[in-house]
């Protein structure tokens, strides 16, 4: 299976030495993923490198992960840096709140770094203060976010989505109302809350899977669960695959905050196994081809 290139999209960096990252810096919070402690120390690209040095990775994209939110272009800008020194990664995804007024503004110092190509702002909210990434639900539907969100669209710029299944039906209804806007779905819809919330998951992936400018990355299957195995994840990777297609999925690390929970080889091993019986241009195309297409890189 070394035959076929991989291209992660959706891995992260970071130097808590040298800049500020707010949730690793100050010290372990509850999250959605549990004690996070281990992972508190530098995470730079050689690390990242070392990882995944048994697969065949030939690109990657980086997510945004936090960093100071008074300077949220600084991790763009380091990014750049460690691109241009390194070669990896071929995409930045930055941060921005789109319910800022000077978020064009924003969005254009981040356009300066020839990797950059696009946003996340995590979307999450939940009941439990833990798992929460908001202040406040439905804040896609407000003027003041959309405001911001339609500025994407102005200059290319795609959009990673993280959030709960139960928000998938008013995000839905923004890709339908932004229909030339790319949007990715992290973490297959992060499914946090065990087996018994799998029928809703799937029905939600269904209603947001209409949308036929929302591609899924699929990863972060294996969060804050210690004992999963290839055949826990399979119906959520069978499911995924089955609901957006192969042409808009993607298979992915989410490294090194999966790192929590498995090995860089392990996750990538059972994505191996489960499409075992796959044709290998549809491989070819969830390992490689649809992340340089979405991405552009």
């Amino acid at each position: 299976m070394n035959d076929i290139p991989l291209i992660d999209p959706h891995h992260h960096l970071w130097d808590i030495t040298n800049n500020y990252y707010p949730w690793l810096n100050d010290g372990a919070k509850p999250s959605a993923f549990g004690d996070y402690s281990a992972i508190i120390s530098d995470y730079l690209i050689e690390d990242f490198l070392e990882d995944a040095k048994n697969q065949n990775l030939v690109k990657s994209v980086h997510l945004d992960v936090g960093y100071d939110p008074m300077d949220p272009v600084g991790e763009t800008r380091w990014l750049q840096g460690v691109a241009d020194r390194c070669g990896f990664p071929h995409g930045i995804v930055g941060y921005a709140d789109f319910r800022k007024s000077d978020v064009a503004d924003l969005l254009d110092e981040h356009m300066q770094y020839k990797n950059f190509r696009g946003i996340r702002q995590s979307m999450n909210y939940h009941t439990d203060p833990a798992k929460t990434y908001l202040d406040r639900p439905e804040v896609s539907r407000t003027p003041e976010w959309r405001r911001g969100f339609k500025e994407l669209v102005k200059r290319n710029l795609s959009f990673d989505l993280q959030l709960y299944y139960w928000q998938m039906e008013e995000f839905y209804e923004l890709a339908r109302d932004f229909p030339d806007t790319q949007i990715i779905l992290n973490h297959t819809g992060m499914q946090v809350d065990g087996p018994e919330h799998f029928d809703g998951w799937r029905a939600a992936m269904k209603t947001l899977a209409q949308a036929e400018n929302v591609a899924c990355k699929i990863s972060g299957l294996g969060m804050g669960n210690f004992t999963w195995t290839t055949e826990s994840i399979r119906p959520y990777v069978e499911s995924a695959i089955e609901i957006f297609g192969i042409d808009r999925c993607m298979f992915a690390s989410n490294f090194p905050v999966d790192k929590l929970f498995s090995s860089y080889d392990a996750i990538f091993s059972a994505f191996k196994q489960i499409t075992a019986a796959y044709p290998h241009a549809d491989r070819v195309k969830l390992f490689h081809d649809n992340v340089e297409k979405f991405y552009r890189i």
